[in-house]
């Protein structure tokens, strides 16, 4: 499971041949003891869940990586080696 990119303490991931659960493309979050599923399109939660405040977070740099993770996630379903995404400043 790659680490795509880390900020504020928060971890983001995606899986390798993810793409039957959720059936979107979607990414792994980690903050402390908490752990969701997030949308890439709509930054919703599809499972789990974190702090309102990291939430607030996550889906401001999934707006601003949008493009990359898509991308990610199409190398992802396939099993191909992931880039890594700047973090949030």
């Amino acid at each position: 499971m790659p680490t795509l990119s880390m900020f504020y303490g928060i971890i983001i991931r995606m899986y390798f041949f993810d793409d039957k659960q959720h059936h979107e493309p979607h990414i792994h979050v980690e903050y402390a003891d908490s752990k969701a599923v997030m949308s890439i399109s709509n930054g919703d939660i599809l499972a789990g869940e974190l702090p309102a405040s990291k939430v607030k977070l996550v889906r401001a740099w999934l707006e601003i990586h949008k493009d990359e993770l898509i991308a990610n996630w199409k190398l992802a379903v396939n099993g191909t080696e992931l880039f890594k995404i700047e973090p949030l400043k």
